[in-house]
């Protein structure tokens, strides 16, 4: 399978791209070659907001992109010729934080107070996919874990979880503390 990664140099990209290299797969990224690339990739190089033709005369089966805006989408789709299967890495960030747990994936998107722009900006790339090409794949992961992970957001929540332990600070203390 001839695959493309948007980006491909930073965690859920460089994972994926290693991933499908270690299947055996034609792997290629596209980013702007600033960081180091995953090794065995083949590499488009360009600023996504400024694809010109550097995607023209590729076919690719699978397009794998971790977009984050309206923008991010049709630019991409715009600049990519023919291709099989389009896979939109997005979050449930795109839920509003009322929506009843456990989410449900036809439930409603909308604003959410927590992520903010964020979330909206993610809707909207999944609405522009959505309109033009009714049968790509929209994932929805409220949090990604693991090695790479660029962003200090759920280190933070481990990191104080594992601070309150050491210190012996128990949850129940903190919530007499702060909300009795």
């Amino acid at each position: 399978m001839k695959l493309l990664i948007t980006g491909g140099t930073v965690f859920v990209s460089r994972t994926l791209a290693a991933y499908f290299l270690a299947q055996g797969q034609e792997v290629y990224v596209q980013n702007r070659n600033t960081r180091p690339q995953v090794p065995g990739v083949r590499l488009i190089q360009g600023d996504r907001h400024d694809l010109k033709d550097c995607l023209k005369g590729y076919r690719f089966d699978a397009v794998v992109d971790t977009g984050y805006t309206r923008r991010d989408v049709t630019e991409l789709l715009e600049a990519l010729g023919d291709y099989g299967t389009f896979l939109f890495i997005s979050s449930s960030a795109v839920y509003p934080e009322t929506t009843p747990q456990p989410l449900r994936e036809r439930a409603a998107a909308g604003y959410n107070a927590i992520w903010k722009q964020y979330g909206m900006d993610k809707a909207e790339a999944e609405q522009a996919l959505q309109q033009r090409d009714p049968q790509a794949y929209i994932l929805r992961p409220p949090y990604l874990y693991g090695p790479g992970n660029n962003v200090y957001r759920e280190a933070f929540d481990w990191d104080q979880t594992h601070r309150d332990q050491v210190n012996r600070k128990p949850l129940t203390a903190f919530i007499d503390r702060n909300f009795r």
